[in-house]
């Protein structure tokens, strides 16, 4: 059956007598001139013109909600027009609504248990609320409220507007927010969002302070700045996430995810664009992911093997420009440095045995000529083999027995690594340091050690630099180097450094103090997809809601959150055909590489958009 379109509510049938409005002769005004030429008004649409409305207005609110929930709706792809009414309602005529449903409620609840029925949750839940809402009113803590919310969806068809509720619906279905349609009040729907302050449906909800607050319209979720580096596509939005991490107060990054979730990835992407910006970039790669990338930049890979002429001292001083200007002696710097380093090779030392370490030390550059005096710290670095003599000339036993825990280094099964003058110098725009062909049990003690050759060279030349460490749970393992990291990340702002830490196994890195002091000094902070033992470890530390918490369970491949100072957005990792080529890591497309065949854009993940271009290859100094 067919239901007659409503014509003329807001159009009268023009008598005729009235003479026609277009008539040159008639002065035609203001109303007439912005008038629309017709209004048609259906049970569930209204047309004006050649345009269709349909308002909406929310029946069910989600217990709880966090804040900015409304933010999927306020950026919503399709014009939406969104009305909030808010008013105001004495706390004592509350507060006695509230005393009479919370005994009706408690009645209903002592009726059941006393005929042996279930207590309906709803009833227990509702008289909860009821009961904490009350409290806070009577402290004057909250005030309360009457909330009404409505939407307004146009379209320049009947199908487009269809189409267009229903998304709405499902956006805020997705959020547990209830809507309904307007049905036969769609004239007082429109009325009710436009800017008059008209509220003409009255469809409103309880509402305390706190939860008014949450729905607080004018966040928003853009991290697009000016400058910077391309970093993906904000899922709120789809806007552009391009940030300059030099611009924060501080430069350093931490990225987490499971094994597979795109760290690698999403750091090789930034390192590639960093580079176009005249930014140095080392990195400390423990699985080889980095030797395609840095040899297809024209940037140099340093290997540490059994066997390899590369070679680095532990006792190299850092060759300042003004040593005066320093606040403390670089050789005390050194000498405190060298105590953690061997701490991770010797073990957990008594304080006997690091007084004696802490003498042999200085013994040991003081033999070469090496003193706390500035001008005298540019002579020749002892070596490993140095302080195992100074160990054993001292006759003493405790200083006999940490001179055996060295001693493979100096004449037994690891010699030639660390026992020789450093031959390696970081010349390149792009360096990078590869640990893979060494043995489980060196790799700590080789990230340590080049950690501080590296931080060493730092010191010596101001520039702009981005240091990368990739699976730092290996150095988070020991204290001694988990505390070095730390305090590099607490002074590279000092030397414009910005440190990126990457790992996979979040309980580990996170189970010490110090992981999450490394945190809290990273502006920069990345989490990708998360396994169900290391999401709620996360969760607790980035203060995530439950919301957040899904979608890192839930992501794909490049998805996850990108915290920039204290704003966050979920993020979708993107890059060009050519970057994706470069920078993949996954063995299909290795193989496929191999065999000179395009890849099947079926099995590409989510790394790859059109819209994005990539740049000039820079030119390495």
């Amino acid at each position: 059956m067919n239901i007659p379109k409503l014509i003329g509510k807001f159009v009268d049938p023009m008598p005729d007598d009235v003479p026609v409005k277009n008539d040159p002769a008639i002065p035609i005004n203001i109303i007439d001139a912005i008038a629309p030429p017709l209004v048609e008004v259906d049970f569930n649409h209204l047309k004006i013109g050649e345009c269709y409305f349909r308002t909406l207005f929310v029946v069910g609110y989600p217990r709880y909600v966090s804040a900015n929930w409304l933010e999927p709706l306020i950026s919503f792809s399709h014009t939406l027009d969104i009305s909030m009414y808010v008013y105001p309602t004495k706390s004592d005529e509350v507060l006695d609504n509230l005393k009479r449903k919370v005994s009706e409620m408690e009645a209903t609840i002592q009726s059941d248990m006393k005929r042996g029925r279930v207590v309906e949750p709803s009833v227990q839940v509702a008289l909860e609320d009821a009961l904490s809402l009350q409290q806070e009113l009577a402290k004057g803590s909250e005030r309360f409220f009457q909330f009404g919310l409505y939407v307004t969806i146009p379209a320049k068809t009947v199908e487009e507007l269809d189409k267009v509720t229903k998304q709405v619906e499902a956006t805020l279905g997705s959020l547990l927010v209830m809507t309904k349609k307007a049905t036969l009040a769609m004239d007082n729907g429109l009325r009710t969002t436009l800017p008059m302050g008209q509220d003409r449906i009255m469809v409103t909800r309880n509402m305390d302070t706190t939860s008014l607050a949450t729905t607080f319209p004018f966040t928003t979720s853009e991290l697009s700045a000016n400058e910077g580096v391309l970093y993906g596509l904000n899922e709120h939005n789809g806007s552009l996430i391009i940030f300059d991490r030099f611009t924060l107060e501080n430069a350093n990054m931490v990225v987490f995810g499971k094994s597979g979730s795109g760290k690698s990835f999403m750091v090789k992407l930034e390192i590639m664009r960093s580079l176009m910006f005249n930014t140095e970039v080392i990195v400390i790669d423990p699985e080889n992911e980095y030797e395609a990338l840095t040899h297809s930049m024209g940037g140099e890979y340093v290997r540490f093997h059994f066997g390899t002429t590369t070679k680095l001292n532990p006792f190299d001083l850092a060759l300042l420009r003004n040593p005066s200007q320093e606040e403390e002696s670089e050789l005390n710097q050194k000498i405190l440095s060298l105590h953690g380093f061997f701490r991770v090779i010797m073990g957990k030392l008594t304080p006997t045995e690091d007084a004696l370490l802490d003498r042999a030390l200085i013994l040991t550059y003081k033999q070469k000529g090496i003193t706390p005096e500035p001008s005298t710290q540019n002579k020749e670095p002892p070596l490993m083999e140095d302080l195992y003599k100074s160990l054993i000339g001292m006759e003493d036993p405790i200083a006999r027995g940490l001179a055996d825990r060295i001693e493979k280094f100096v004449k037994g099964s690891l010699v030639g690594i660390f026992d020789q003058q450093t031959n390696v110098e970081i010349r390149n725009q792009l360096t990078v340091f590869s640990i893979r062909d060494l043995e489980e049990e060196l790799r700590p003690i080789a990230m340590y050690l080049i950690l501080d050759f590296i931080w060493t060279k730092i010191r010596r030349d101001l520039k702009r630099r981005i240091l990368v460490v990739d699976e730092a749970w290996y150095m988070m393992k020991y204290p001694d180097s988990g505390a070095f990291l730390n305090s590099i990340a607490k002074r590279a702002r000092k030397y414009y450094l910005g440190l990126t830490t990457i790992s996979q196994d979040v309980e580990d890195f996170l189970s010490v103090d110090l992981g999450k002091a490394i945190i809290q000094n990273s502006s920069l902070q990345v989490l990708l997809k998360q396994s169900t033992a290391g999401v709620d470890k996360v969760a607790e530390v980035f203060y995530l809601s439950e919301g957040e918490k899904h979608l890192l369970l839930s992501a794909d491949v490049g998805q996850g959150l990108f915290f920039a100072g204290p704003a966050h957005a979920a993020v979708r990792v993107i890059a060009s055909p050519a970057e994706y080529e470069l920078v993949t890591t996954r063995p299909q497309d290795l193989e496929a590489q191999r065999a000179k065949a395009p890849l099947p854009v079926s099995n590409r993940p989510l790394f790859t958009v059109e819209r994005v271009t990539p740049g000039p290859n820079p030119t390495p100094r």
